[in-house]
């Protein structure tokens, strides 16, 4: 099974954060390549799935295609309810459901919603590695308002890094400096942030 404890919590108390019959997000560790077949094979059994996924060049006989891949390789996330996971589990194509030691834990609301409004907005996105620490800043953008992530600065462009903590996963897109507002200032070894005065 997935394992994956993002914060200190004993057994008892993560499963007495569930209520009978409420459905929460969870993250499903999926065979490779399955990501797109097992949504599908899951929302035909009634569930409602999210499989984020970002546009990429693929070379393929001698020529560059743009084609649709996985946001998170080999995660989908699905919204069920955790004491009747029987079903999820079964499904062709799911391993895991991303747990904490034998408990499944759902993902944060906050950070579904983040990857949701990224979809929808249409922004350029693309995977990248897991970043917990380093600058924070609230992008100020209509499409995206609200949301918090991690600025920095790649090749002369700026960047927000958005994580699933849970999936120790991250999420890259550009934008512009002047959409985004500084939460706090840190320093991060082996990530180049910008500095407050160039937010200004």
């Amino acid at each position: 099974m997935a394992t994956a404890c993002p914060t200190p919590q004993s057994n008892a108390s993560i499963d007495a954060t569930y209520s009978a019959g409420a459905s929460e997000w969870f993250a499903l560790q999926v065979r490779t390549r399955w990501e797109r077949t097992t949504a599908e094979l899951l929302r035909g059994k009634g569930y409602e799935t999210f499989l984020p996924t970002y546009k990429m060049r693929r070379r393929s006989s001698g020529q560059f295609k743009e084609v649709e891949a996985p946001l998170f390789s080999s995660y989908i996330f699905c919204s069920f309810d955790v004491h009747k996971r029987l079903p999820i589990l079964v499904t062709p194509g799911v391993m895991a459901v991303v747990s904490c030691g034998k408990i499944p834990v759902p993902v944060d609301p906050s950070e579904i919603d983040a990857i949701q409004a990224i979809v929808r907005s249409g922004i350029a996105a693309q995977p990248c590695p897991y970043l917990e620490i380093g600058q924070r800043v609230r992008i100020e953008d209509e499409a995206l308002q609200g949301i918090e992530g991690i600025l920095v600065r790649f090749k002369g462009c700026h960047r927000v890094v958005l994580s699933v903590s849970l999936l120790r996963r991250s999420v890259v897109l550009e934008i512009d400096r002047w959409r985004v507002n500084p939460i706090d200032f840190r320093q991060q070894s082996g990530v180049e942030l910008l500095s407050p005065c160039s937010l200004q």
